[in-house]
């Protein structure tokens, strides 16, 4: 993880205990939020690109890394 989406991370890690729900009963691992937000960022670099199902993607995960 490089120091950048460690920052996002931590921030993550603080907004989850501020903002966590019984829909994200528990937060996620490091591995976990790497993996979403690597593809949070690419879904994100598409922009108006993204079809349907990309979109929705993009929506769910901006929920779970609480970005949206």
């Amino acid at each position: 993880m490089d120091p950048r989406q460690h920052k996002r991370f931590l921030d993550y890690r603080e907004q989850y205990g501020a903002f966590g729900s019984k829909a994200q009963p528990a937060p996620l691992s490091a591995g976990a939020f790497a993996a979403a937000d690597d593809e949070y960022r690419a879904l994100d670099a598409r922009g108006d690109a993204r079809d349907d199902e990309e979109q929705a993607r993009y929506v769910e995960l901006a929920r779970l890394l609480f970005r949206d």
